[in-house]
């Protein structure tokens, strides 16, 4: 991913991710729940996961290109066709209308598909940053080249960037939050164990290997390797955790400009936000108040000549995957090969494609949706919506263990929320961004610079409600707490999610689960601290907000106890409101089937009562191999569960998937009934 596509993501926000695909493109093959993907041999009570999913698992290897394989991963290959499909015309187009969107995609996708020209460029496009980098002579010189990076998109060594006030929510204020690592998380630095330490030696070599690449020789690029370890180990014992991150109040602090500069004297931030075209001087929320006090102790304590290595290195880091085979294949070693234990990089037009999608992934979705998602697609899933928000607001509503005064204040949150399906009624105008055929890396700068711009300019302006934080190609799904809305690219109506020929029991498991996910987070451990305008507010009387907690606890230590490779376990806090939201989506669409089946007769199909096809349809969704590397990269940094435990998690506490299998209390795939978690 490019380093304009990964700042932009960083910044979504999003609490539900999955690798979802793309509408109408080419239709999935087989039965909607197929009896020979399942493993009889076990019983559902001893383990649903390999009942539903085991020879499909069995049959459905990892390919070398892959770091895991399963449901989502089919779908996005069909996903990858698509849009194959739609950038190998538009690319062949050369006459394009200037800042079409067939220009924009077509232009941005031949300069990534131009090997030739990667391998007789090398590093010449970066020329002029290492040069700047080169030209820094006092600790005087650094606040430049910091706001140089925030505007070219590396963002180190801290990110700046204007979003909504978590607490005033039609106010756009600039963030202030922590970063500059090279590594996926601050505890990989951290933590003393001989795996860390192996991987850190492997991520040493990976720095080295890139200055050697630069024209460093051996014993200089051991030695700034080295540096640079030493530069970020200083940043990430200064970090929060991710769990220390997931308390919306721990990473609030409202400051003056004043107060800023007060807080980080060494930093001159009058003329670095001069440098960064930056005219607003009001409030700043700094997420992390001792991470901007480690950053401004370095900027004098540090040698200048460290800064600079540490600067040079997160240049080429950034554009390593955009350059030349030496640089490519660099890249790939390390965070594909180490990190997720991928055997082989991705065909150059599925980079391509990535490339495209990060970068004007707007003008891709207006390619896209005009050939893939029509208005039927669009009033199905608003149905499905509809349906779902009907049953979460009458369990709300009848809820035991919740007083009439949070209930009032839950439903009116549920009623304000918004529904984006598809793609953006507006399309973002990229009309300040020039995009041609020639030096990927050239083009990448480009789009730095419009989305800083495109960023920085929403200052000062009302909040654009109709701006998506996903392009319509984008295989996810999302709950923004800040504008109370849940939205669903167009990607996500196709089977396993929804399926047009299937009963409705196959997609209330599939696309309803989804659904009721996405609604729920706007009432899990952080979500609930949000209220129906979007600001971070405590509306739940306290006695209520105990029982939450109680009964989140448990979710909480239930996955604690899974243990996901050797003797990693699932970390329960940090993955608490993704399995709460499994569970309480699973919970709300299983409730609005029951209503969709009132007065139906209940038909098998294949053997199988509606409600078995519900758990099962649910199951296979999250079928999937993994290699152990990543899954154990998924373990330290990703707040979602794996897969096998997104199943068995939610179903281990619901009496309706007891009943509906004649699973008996004590079998292995039930807790006790004392330990079963029930929130909606």
């Amino acid at each position: 991913m490019t380093s304009a596509a990964r700042v932009a993501r960083a910044l979504i926000g999003a609490l539900f991710l999955l690798a979802l695909g793309l509408a109408a493109r080419p239709a999935a093959a087989g039965k909607p729940i197929d009896p020979a993907n399942m493993d009889t041999s076990v019983k559902p009570g001893d383990d649903f996961y390999r009942y539903a999913n085991g020879k499909w698992l069995e049959s459905n290897p990892i390919p070398a290109t892959e770091s895991r394989w399963g449901s989502f991963s089919e779908v996005l290959e069909r996903n990858y066709a698509v849009l194959h499909e739609i950038l190998d015309a538009t690319s062949k187009q050369t006459g394009a209308k200037k800042g079409s969107a067939e220009q924009l995609a077509g232009d941005l996708y031949a300069s990534a598909m131009d090997s030739a020209r990667a391998e007789a460029d090398g590093v010449k496009p970066l020329a002029d940053e290492f040069e700047r980098i080169a030209a820094i002579k006092t600790a005087a010189d650094l606040p430049a080249a910091i706001s140089r990076s925030q505007t070219m998109g590396e963002r180190v060594p801290f990110v700046l960037f204007a979003q909504q006030d978590a607490k005033a929510s039609t106010e756009v204020r600039l963030q202030l939050v922590q970063g500059g690592l090279g590594l996926p998380d601050r505890d990989y630095y951290t933590k003393t164990d001989d795996a860390s330490k192996k991987l850190r030696d492997q991520y040493v070599a990976y720095v080295a290997k890139l200055f050697t690449l630069l024209g460093d020789d051996a014993t200089t690029a051991a030695a700034e390797a080295n540096t640079v370890l030493a530069f970020e180990t200083q940043l990430a014992n200064a970090s929060m955790t991710r769990v220390q991150r997931r308390d919306p109040e721990a990473t609030y602090h409202k400051m003056t400009f004043d107060e800023v500069v007060a807080l980080t004297p060494n930093i001159p931030w009058a003329r670095m936000f001069d440098d960064m075209a930056i005219k607003d001087r009001g409030a700043i929320i700094v997420g992390m108040p001792d991470f901007m006090k480690q950053v401004n102790t370095m900027m004098t304590a540090t040698p200048v000549a460290d800064w600079k290595t540490y600067l040079r290195f997160h240049v080429i880091n950034g554009a390593a995957s955009e350059l030349s085979s030496a640089f490519v294949n660099a890249s790939f070693d390390f965070h594909g090969r180490v990190l997720t234990g991928t055997t082989e990089n991705q065909p150059r037009w599925k980079r391509a494609l990535r490339t495209v999608d990060g970068g004007v992934g707007e003008a891709l979705g207006q390619l896209y949706v005009a050939k893939t998602f029509g208005p039927e697609a669009k009033a199905r899933a608003k149905a499905m919506v509809d349906n779902l928000r009907a049953e979460l607001r009458d369990r709300l509503s009848h809820l035991e263990w919740m007083s009439d005064a949070t209930r009032q204040q839950a439903v009116k949150k549920l009623d304000a929320f918004t529904v984006k399906i598809g793609y953006p009624d507006v399309w973002r105008d990229y009309s300040a961004l020039t995009i041609d055929r020639g030096a990927l890396v050239l083009n990448e700068k480009r789009i730095a610079a419009f989305e800083w711009n495109r960023n920085i300019a929403k200052l000062g302006k009302p909040v654009d409600r109709k701006e998506w934080g996903m392009t319509p190609p984008t295989v996810n799904a999302y709950y923004n707490p800040r504008m109370n809305e849940i939205v669903f690219p167009a990607g996500i109506l196709q089977p396993p999610f929804f399926d047009a020929g299937a009963d409705d029991a196959v997609n209330y498991g599939g696309i309803g689960a989804v659904i009721g996910h996405e609604m729920t987070h706007g009432f899990d451990d952080q979500g609930r601290k949000s209220d129906a305008d979007g600001n971070l507010k405590d509306w739940w009387q306290t006695e209520d907000a105990d029982k939450y907690k109680a009964r989140s606890l448990m979710v909480e230590k239930q996955y604690d106890g899974y243990v996901a490779i050797d003797s990693m376990h699932v970390n329960g806090k940090l993955t608490l409101g993704e399995n709460t939201a499994d569970l309480g989506g699973l919970s709300v669409a299983y409730g609005a089937l029951q209503k969709a089946l009132a007065g139906k007769p209940r038909t098998k199909i294949d053997g199988f009562t509606p409600e078995q096809r519900f758990f099962l349809s649910y199951a296979q969704i999250w079928r999937s191999n993994t290699r152990p590397e990543a899954l154990k990269l998924r373990i330290n940094t990703d707040p979602h569960s794996p897969g096998r435990f997104r199943c068995i998690g939610p179903l281990s506490n619901m009496k309706e998937f007891q009943d509906a299998f004649g699973i008996k209390d004590g079998d292995p795939m039930m807790r006790p009934v004392a330990d079963r978690a029930k929130i909606w």
